[in-house]
């Protein structure tokens, strides 16, 4: 029996364009990471971001690319309300896949929105993808509610700091986080 091995990659659909608002408001602008990491619209499914995917490697890599993720590519999980998805595709191909998505600037005409697809994190299981979807999220509402210093200190507790100065160059920079290279082969 032959054993099928996946990658799963955890994705933020970011929106670079802020609303204008129609009243200036009294406080102070929203910051940045409210602003880029809006929810979805109720268009976007696990269908159209599985045909972006497919018409990107397409656009890319041609009918070679576009057969060699026909059968694996799934979209496992997709949240509008969070602009986050895991996709799982086979091991050989997932970078494939990253290439597209990384070219992906315009979400298609049921939604016409500019976007910027970022993949951060690559895991040989969906658990891992999931436990970094929920700590980054969790992240993302300290940094949104911080305002003192003292909350910048558990923000970076929480992160890890100290431990992100020894992983490689792309995960110090808190881009893109990856499995071990050993256990992501052993899967």
């Amino acid at each position: 029996m032959v054993r099928l091995k996946h990658r799963y990659l955890l994705l933020n659909i970011l929106y670079p364009d802020a609303e204008t608002p129609t009243k200036p408001s009294t406080d102070a602008e929203l910051p940045h990471v409210i602003s880029f990491r809006r929810p979805s619209s109720d268009k976007l499914n696990a269908q159209l971001l599985a045909r972006i995917i497919r018409d990107g490697v397409a656009e890319l890599f041609g009918d070679y690319g576009s057969g060699m993720i026909a059968a694996s590519l799934v979209v496992k999980y997709l949240s509008p309300a969070t602009s986050t998805a895991i996709v799982r595709v086979s091991r050989a191909h997932y970078r494939l896949v990253w290439a597209a998505l990384s070219f992906v600037t315009r979400l298609p005409k049921p939604i016409d929105q500019n976007c910027v697809i970022q993949v951060v994190r690559v895991s040989g299981t969906i658990r891992k993808a999931e436990e970094e979807a929920i700590r980054r999220a969790k992240a993302a509402i300290i940094r949104a509610t911080a305002r003192d210093k003292g909350a910048e200190f558990i923000l970076d507790k929480m992160l890890g700091k100290d431990d992100m100065a020894n992983t490689r160059a792309g995960a110090s920079m808190g881009i893109i986080s990856h499995d071990d290279e050993d256990q992501m082969d052993e899967d």
